[in-house]
């Protein structure tokens, strides 16, 4: 099996007036003759590191079940840099939004034989990064038409968020919390039920009529979980 590219590059926001690093896997199979997916991750040196995404694709590209795949790892620099960045309470958060949508796609089209299309294009995140990914996907549904949520982190302010924007039918949202999420303790050391309002997101997703594919796994908040999900995820959206 050929192994694709992990390339790490900065990039300068102009939205967030910030340096961003990036690790962009491009597969072994690339080639300018043919047109590409994207997958944009926030919390991205995770789901590189502890994911294991780039092998994970290497494998489902190479045995025909998903199609080409770009993935772009969005890093955090650090706890704090996350929760201003991921969760609708950050002042960061829409710039965040911005980036992903108005200058990180732009970028990855101009750099790369890509679609160009929203349909082509997913975000994927776990707890605060997939918030961020779900309310990228709402925002922009013209140029993200996935969202891949790996327990993610919900509050009123998502629940509100998600409640008032209109439903775009393009949007289809891949949707993931353990059983035993209802004790999980926080960065910023506290315990919260993540369980309970991300039943209350799916209900809310199902009667505002969004596509979803929606399950509860028998575990906790951890990779341990979340990095055996990915291959149903990468097939589910891309297959």
């Amino acid at each position: 099996m050929d192994q694709g590219k992990v390339k790490d590059i900065t990039f300068f926001s102009n939205s967030l007036q910030e340096e961003m690093e990036l690790l962009i896997y491009v597969p072994a199979n690339y080639t300018p003759l043919n047109k590409y997916n994207i997958l944009i991750a926030s919390d991205g040196k995770d789901y590189f590191q502890l994911g294991g995404i780039s092998r994970l694709a290497d494998k489902l590209i190479d045995d025909f079940e998903i199609e080409n795949l770009i993935i772009v790892g969005v890093p955090y620099k650090n706890i704090e840099d996350r929760r201003k960045k991921y969760i609708p309470t950050g002042e960061q958060h829409e710039a965040y939004l911005r980036f992903l949508a108005h200058e990180l796609i732009p970028y990855l089209d101009n750099e790369f034989s890509t679609f160009q299309l929203g349909s082509t294009r997913g975000l994927i995140g776990d707890s605060m990064a997939g918030t961020a990914s779900l309310l990228a996907a709402i925002k922009y549904p013209n140029i993200f038409s996935k969202a891949i949520l790996q327990s993610p982190y919900v509050d009123e302010h998502v629940l509100q968020l998600v409640e008032k924007t209109p439903v775009n039918n393009t949007l289809s949202i891949y949707h993931v919390i353990g059983t035993g999420e209802d004790k999980v303790l926080t960065t910023d050391k506290k315990i919260k039920d993540f369980l309970t309002p991300n039943r209350h997101l799916h209900n809310l997703l199902l009667e505002k009529g969004y596509n979803t594919f929606y399950e509860e796994f028998n575990g906790n908040h951890t990779w341990k979980y979340w990095k055996p999900d990915l291959r149903r995820a990468l097939i589910e959206n891309f297959s």
